[in-house]
């Protein structure tokens, strides 16, 4: 759509004109004349040449004007303005904490008839639901022995997934630990300002490593303001598959009642995944508790077109000094 920002500048289009006929001519200097007597009789043989300077002096008057017009439209500040944009709304800043420890490899997820590992089944729900924040800022975090920062938050979902898919059991260690997770998602957080932030924990068992208790890094969640979702991963160890019974008594425990403690004290909630379909589940859940941000304001681009007609009223007085330079 075409629009002029101050089209009341036109109305100042006569104003050469008027200058023209109101104001008061500048006075003339008296200088010494010889009277011509046969003026008339040169003007009739030269083909009436003076008639002709004054043609040329009204054309040079009607070229300036439109230069005036040139450069008072572009003074009105002509300008196109495009179709309507979403505008992109600031999203939420969300961590994934991902567990890396021995027992996710416990093949206790079936997925077309297959039974796949717990990080599997994690990257395969986890992965589609990165891909459905469109607008949040995503950071992913890998730990077991200890806790590494694998992404930081970034908007681009593509690249996180990738590291997601590309994540392998032992690049942490074998133990796990839950309480060193929360608080480097902690620390990735304090730097930022947005106050939507949110951790997702995942783990199938109970913290067994690191410096930090996980019920002392709760109560240094709480005072930050980060609210954690907590999902506890797999079946119940009589129910296990390979590794469990290879590990015997000596596979962890789910610590549900530590998740649940720690999702309850800093606003989120505790989910349990035992297949697959539960799991995909609990991602639908959270994309309703903590939904992706609608855009909800517009705004038009601007394009200015001023400097067409500025150019052109330039180069029409410059062509009018030339022209009058070379007639003398």
């Amino acid at each position: 759509m075409f629009e002029l920002a101050w089209p009341w500048l036109l109305f100042l289009a006569p104003l050469p004109w008027l200058v023209h006929r109101y104001a008061p001519a500048a006075g003339a200097t008296q200088q010494s004349g010889l009277e011509v007597p046969f003026i008339d009789a040169l003007e009739s043989a030269t083909g009436g040449q003076r008639l002709s300077a004054g043609k040329r002096s009204l054309g040079l008057l009607i070229w300036c004007y439109l230069a005036w017009l040139c450069l008072l439209f572009a003074a009105t500040n002509p300008r196109w303005i495009g179709d309507p944009v979403p505008q992109q709304l600031q999203g939420r800043d969300m961590v994934l904490a991902v567990d890396l420890s021995e027992s996710m490899l416990e093949q206790d997820f079936e997925l077309g008839n297959q039974l796949i590992s717990r990080l599997a089944a994690t990257k395969a729900v986890a992965g589609d639901f990165i891909q459905r924040r469109v607008g949040d800022r995503i950071g992913l975090i890998l730990f077991a022995e200890q806790a590494y920062l694998q992404a930081p938050l970034t908007h681009d979902r593509t690249t996180v997934k990738r590291l997601l898919d590309e994540a392998q059991i032992g690049l942490a260690g074998r133990s796990t630990a839950i309480g060193d997770a929360i608080g480097l998602a902690l620390k990735r957080f304090k730097s930022m300002k947005n106050e939507q932030r949110v951790l997702i924990l995942m783990t199938d068992g109970t913290n067994t490593a690191g410096a930090l208790d996980p019920k002392k890094a709760t109560e240094l969640a709480v005072a930050e303001g980060l609210k954690i979702y907590s999902i506890g991963i797999g079946r119940d160890r009589n129910r296990g598959g390979l590794v469990g019974r290879l590990l015997g008594g000596s596979m962890p425990e789910l610590d549900e009642a530590t998740l649940t403690y720690i999702a309850q004290q800093t606003g989120g909630q505790y989910f349990r995944a035992q297949d697959i379909d539960q799991l995909a589940e609990i991602y639908q859940v959270l994309d309703e508790l903590e939904p992706v941000e609608q855009d909800t304001d517009t705004f038009r681009p601007v394009s200015a077109l001023y400097h067409w007609p500025l150019l052109a009223g330039v180069l029409m007085l410059i062509l009018a000094a030339l022209w009058r330079a070379r007639r003398g």
